[in-house]
């Protein structure tokens, strides 16, 4: 079984992920979280690097810093999602990934959870105990960096292909548990 799980900043992913994760014993990956032990490390980061989820860290201005580092420079990424893909074709494991859905082309069950600006804003807000006005001109600044970083190094627009996707999800008016309930019965079909 491979999952991929995609969606922009707040949209629940990481959480869906690690509650599929435990329901159907399987391992979870965060890329986020390789990608920011390799924003110290470099690309040795991905040999012993925690696949775990992390918290709060991609609004702080180091995240930022590192951004402007990925812009310039692609290797970070194309290094972090050719690791993807090998872990990808192992099987058993839900990859929460913004890249993988569009560039694994093996047999993938993906997952794109959608949630306007304004209500991943709260929930980033609410989660990391942040100021919401901050938090919403991240978000947006963010969207559009990744967009256009993929964009250059993958030629894809995050977000805008949904029809990739198995299953494509609007979670702006659900709580997480509907979510779960949802992509569990369309697992299981």
């Amino acid at each position: 079984m491979l999952l991929i799980i995609s969606g922009f900043a707040g949209s629940g992913k990481s959480s869906l992920a690690d509650s599929l994760g435990k329901k159907l014993e399987i391992k979870v990956v965060h890329a986020s979280s390789l990608l920011r032990e390799m924003s110290t490390q470099g690309i040795s980061a991905l040999e012993n690097a925690s696949p775990e989820k992390i918290q709060d860290w991609w609004e702080s201005s180091e995240a930022k810093e590192f951004m402007k580092k990925r812009q310039k420079n692609g290797s970070l990424d194309r290094a972090l999602d050719e690791k993807l893909k090998k872990i990808a074709d192992k099987g058993n494991v839900i990859l929460d990934s913004w890249t993988m859905p569009y560039l694994y082309n093996g047999k993938a069950f993906k997952v794109w959870l959608d949630a306007s600006a304004e209500v991943r804003a709260k929930r980033v807000a609410s989660r990391d105990n942040l100021n919401y006005e901050v938090v919403l001109a991240k978000i947006k600044t963010r969207d559009l960096e990744t967009k256009a970083l993929y964009e250059r190094l993958y030629h894809f627009k995050m977000g805008e292909n949904l029809e990739i996707f198995n299953l494509v999800i609007n979670t702006d008016n659900l709580v997480q548990e509907k979510v779960f309930a949802e992509v569990l019965s369309k697992i299981k079909e």
